[in-house]
């Protein structure tokens, strides 16, 4: 001992290797740095072995989650890389659809004609909008998709005019896409509204909306046809101002809507099945500004559209009116539907609702159309359980755990240099918090272009984004919990600051450090549901396709699992904390 009582460094090694880990501050006088700890802290650090009477560390459950959090990584980047490395070799075609009954229909007919000719093929369905799959097409993750010539024309092209197809593939040709395979009806845009209300207040024409009389009338209006250069702007544009903004609403709830009188005007598609059944009236278009929208299949240009030509000219608008209420009326599955169409079992329409149809004239052919006897309901608990329950319950797991494993191995790392480095603070917290800004779909179409791919990888991608912000500042906030005086205390044991902030400070902020990530991980569960988009799977498959035939059912049977996942994560977190604690002196 030198004089002064302070314990001298010589020999500080002798007998550190049979001497037992001591927590106090004799082991640091006996020289043995290594097994130093603070006896007034009882946290162990992340490293130190655990006995049956030693209490455990909070920051010991995130050691163990970083490990888990590895093996998660690790088996999530061979699945995406060996998921890369089998596209690249694959020989299937991607069919993909948007999330609108009609457009599931014809990619399933689109998959099983190309099935049925020997060319192998899968169906993506529900993939967001016109943008998603574009960027889908462009970066090969889709090989081929039904849409409408009106779309590709004004949407994609940016252009005007009713080309014909030949014209319409020399726009396209730079793209390196082309149109084929004219399916033969025209599903054009139009605007519609109970007969009762059109009758009482005389209004016949799109006209008649944009008159002053009208202008109490409150337009329920689908999020695409608002924000489409073909929608909305363009139809205001075309006949004048009106009094009041519409308000947004998803496709398939604007029926119930308009039925339940939350709204007096909705846009419909004149193939939907619902227009004829529910007696509404089509407002007459008397300025001509919709255009055709021919059905048509857009395709990459190396794609052969041999085996898809017998479908040409095969559906009329009246066949594909009872297509579509077979689905969204009578609960025909998407491909039950598919299958019978390519069987023969819909009757060709004797009338001339072809594909120059008006709106009107497909209402009156969807009236016509026989519905088919109906089926009998699976009850909620049998949608919940069906046979896609466990891989649904796995992708929704692998989106979840690789995200969150991900965040907390980038997250961490930011929150500890904005603590400790106060210059940097605004800059990293504020970078996390804009990310929450950003709309998912949004989000999930730059990530779609940016990695070259829909599926998995760009949903991954988007939710480590969304999980960033809870960890980065719970890592800050617990870190700057901690008193300083900890920190200096264990420099004057010695230690090095990388092993204060390990040893000391880090165990400390644990707690804190925990709930952002318990809070991430419930966050993520809920926003996996929206990877559905882009053909992640999930449970968000069934509240895709749930809103696609404004079916309550089939959402609720992906919503339910989604909620009690959420509810068993955060109930994991908590036992892991209450286990973390064990032994601990109270």
């Amino acid at each position: 001992m030198k004089p002064g009582g302070r314990p001298s460094r010589a020999g500080a090694g002798e007998g550190c290797a049979t001497a037992e880990p001591a927590r106090g501050i004799a082991a640091a006088a006996g020289g043995c740095k290594e097994w130093a700890r603070f006896s007034n802290t009882e946290v162990p650090s992340v490293g130190e072995g655990l006995g049956p009477d030693k209490p455990r560390s909070a920051l010991r459950l995130v050691g163990d989650f970083l490990r888990a959090a590895g093996v998660c990584i690790a088996l999530a980047s061979a699945l995406l890389l060996g998921g890369s490395v089998a596209a690249a070799e694959r020989t299937a075609l991607v069919v993909g659809s948007k999330r609108f009954t009609e457009s599931y229909v014809l990619g399933e007919i689109l998959a099983q004609t190309l099935t049925g000719a020997g060319r192998p093929a899968v169906h993506k369905p529900g993939l967001g909008n016109t943008g998603i799959l574009e960027q889908a097409l462009a970066s090969g993750a889709v090989d081929l998709y039904p849409e409408y010539t009106g779309t590709i024309v004004r949407e994609l092209l940016k252009r005007d005019g009713n080309p014909s197809i030949d014209e319409l593939n020399r726009w396209l040709a730079p793209r390196h896409l082309k149109a084929a395979i004219p399916f033969g009806f025209n599903n054009t845009y139009a605007l519609a509204m109970t007969r009762a209300k059109a009758e009482a207040l005389g209004i016949r024409r799109i006209s008649d909306l944009f008159k002053p009389a009208a202008g109490p009338l409150v337009l329920g209006l689908s999020h695409e046809f608002l924000q489409r250069a073909d929608g909305w702007p363009a139809l205001r544009k075309a006949y004048g101002a009106r009094a009041g903004e519409p308000i947004g609403l998803d496709h398939g709830l604007a029926y119930d809507a308009l039925a339940a009188g939350r709204v007096d005007v909705i846009d419909v598609y004149s193939t939907d099945a619902k227009l004829g059944r529910l007696g509404l009236t089509v407002l007459d278009d008397d300025l001509g500004f919709f255009p055709k929208y021919d059905a048509v299949v857009l395709m990459r240009a190396d794609v052969d559209a041999a085996p898809l030509a017998p479908l040409v000219g095969s559906i009329d608008a009246a066949t594909m009116i009872a297509m579509n209420g077979e689905v969204e009326l009578d609960g025909r599955s998407f491909a039950e539907t598919a299958k019978k169409f390519l069987a023969g079992g819909f009757a060709p329409a004797s009338a001339a609702s072809g594909a120059g149809a008006s709106a009107s004239g497909a209402a009156g052919a969807s009236t016509a159309a026989a519905p088919a006897p109906a089926r009998a309901q699976a009850s909620l608990v049998e949608r919940v359980f069906a046979p896609d329950f466990a891989r649904l319950a796995g992708e929704h797991l692998l989106l979840v755990l690789a995200s969150l494993a991900l965040a907390l191995v980038v997250g961490v790392p930011l929150g500890v240099a904005a603590w400790r480095w106060p210059g940097s603070e605004p800059f990293v917290l504020g970078a996390v918090a804009l990310l929450q800004t950003i709309p998912s779909l949004a989000l999930l179409a730059f990530l779609i272009a940016l990695v070259g791919a829909i599926g998995v990888v760009p949903a991954v991608l988007a939710l480590f984004l969304y999980a960033l912000l809870p960890i980065v500042r719970n890592t800050h906030a617990g870190l700057q919990s901690v008193s300083g005086g900890m920190a200096q205390a264990a420099l004057s044991l010695g230690m090095t600051s990388r092993q204060a902030l390990r040893h000391v400070q880090l165990p400390l902020a644990a707690p804190t450090l925990i709930a952002g990530v318990k809070t991430a991980a419930v966050i993520n569960v809920g926003t996996a549901t929206m990877a559905a988009f882009i053909g992640a799977g999930g449970f968000g498959e069934r509240i895709v396709a749930g809103l696609a035939v404004n079916d309550s059912r089939v959402m609720l049977a992906g919503a339910l699992p989604a909620a009690a996942l959420a509810l068993l994560v955060q109930g994991a977190f908590d036992l892991a904390e209450r286990w973390s604690r064990r032994g601990r002196p109270r």
